[in-house]
């Protein structure tokens, strides 16, 4: 291998049936084009979308799979028609690698909603190559899907912003989350903390909603204006007709009160559903006559576009964002997977790995 040549390896599943046994393996990555990046990885954040895939609860898997969606590394090398990142660049990948970019979306710079998208993980190219993760090595990505670091952003710090962070700020932005709004957060975790984190640095008035008391002063220290306890039978009434936008981080979306959540819009507010369970656990039913005495609107939003992601690390760096995140060397992968299992972090693993002295 020259000098210069990544070597692409990583922590993969092999067996579905033992979602926490993780060997090292090496993989082909896609074909390099004039509109790629690649990068050798430094940093990379444990989403619960890696948990969902690794235990099948969102299909079967391609096996050898790596998973990992919040990267940040190097560039060493860089395709002909990349004007915005050169070698040696600070950048990162989110939860998305390709897209067409010749479909409407693509276009109209929604490359996150392209239909013939590329996941950053167990996705097939048309060549048949499966797209390969973060607990690894290095990564491959077309231009659109890679992000430059301001050099005010921590790699440690940007990494669980890049599917974390953009997930919630993409609505917060399109939904108008500002000064005046009123915005509340359903769901204190790795993306709920985001969402307070990110509403308030976008001047927004913030509700946190929860139903764990012990993440009560947590939601305050990081910055919500209120803080509700759900267990509180009365807590929708309590705030009726007052807010101007939802979130909902809960992946547990079949024990959502949804009916009472919607009750707390204001009129033509949004709720708008980013936790995604796994696939045999629906939304709870609701009647056309819950959406009517406000007009409530109820959404979804599938991470971010390059655009939207430049801008959020953008006010991350200006207004001083950081997550709450815990630290370990790549090669405890299965350790942090298993503490994110028995919801145990606070608020976000970041997998880190010296390039020089640390191998898979």
């Amino acid at each position: 291998m020259a000098k210069n040549e990544l070597e692409f390896k990583g922590y993969a599943l092999t067996d579905p049936a033992n979602h926490l046994d993780l060997k090292v393996t090496a993989f082909q990555p896609k074909s390099f084009s004039p509109d790629d990046v690649e990068i050798a990885i430094t940093h990379c954040g444990v989403c619960g979308s890696d948990l969902h895939t690794l235990k099948q609860g969102w299909g079967e898997s391609h096996l050898p799979l790596i998973v990992g969606h919040e990267i940040v590394g190097k560039a060493t090398r860089v395709g002909e028609n990349v004007m915005d990142i050169k070698v040696g660049d600070r950048v990162g990948v989110g939860a998305k690698i390709g897209s067409c970019m010749q479909c409407r979306p693509c276009n109209d710079e929604y490359e996150n909603y392209c239909p013939k998208g590329i996941s950053t993980y167990n996705s097939v190219y048309s060549d048949g190559v499966v797209s390969q993760g973060g607990y690894s090595t290095a990564i491959r990505a077309q231009k659109e899907f890679v992000f430059p670091i301001p050099d005010a952003i921590e790699s440690r710090h940007a990494a669980s912003m890049l599917c974390g962070g953009l997930t919630v700020f993409s609505p917060l932005k399109t939904n108008g989350a500002g000064p005046g709004k009123k915005v509340g957060v359903i769901g204190i975790g790795g993306l709920g903390h985001y969402a307070i984190l990110f509403a308030k640095a976008l001047g927004a008035e913030v509700w946190a909603f929860t139903h764990s008391p012990d993440k009560i002063e947590d939601a305050k220290e990081l910055g919500a204006d209120h803080i509700v306890d759900t267990n509180n039978k009365d807590f929708a009434q309590e705030n009726a007709n007052t807010l101007d936008l939802l979130i909902s981080t809960m992946d547990a979306t079949p024990q959502l009160p949804i009916k009472d959540f919607l009750t707390m819009l204001y009129v033509h507010g949004k709720l708008i559903n980013v936790g995604l369970p796994d696939t045999n656990q629906p939304l709870p039913t609701l009647h056309a006559f819950d959406l009517v005495p406000n007009g409530a609107l109820i959404g979804g939003s599938s991470v971010g576009s390059k655009k939207e992601a430049i801008e959020m690390l953008r006010v991350a760096a200006e207004k001083g964002v950081k997550p709450w995140i815990e630290e370990l060397p790549m090669k405890d992968v299965r350790k942090a997977l298993q503490s994110l299992g028995n919801n145990k972090v606070r608020y976000r693993y970041v997998l880190t790995q010296d390039l020089d002295n640390e191998k898979c």
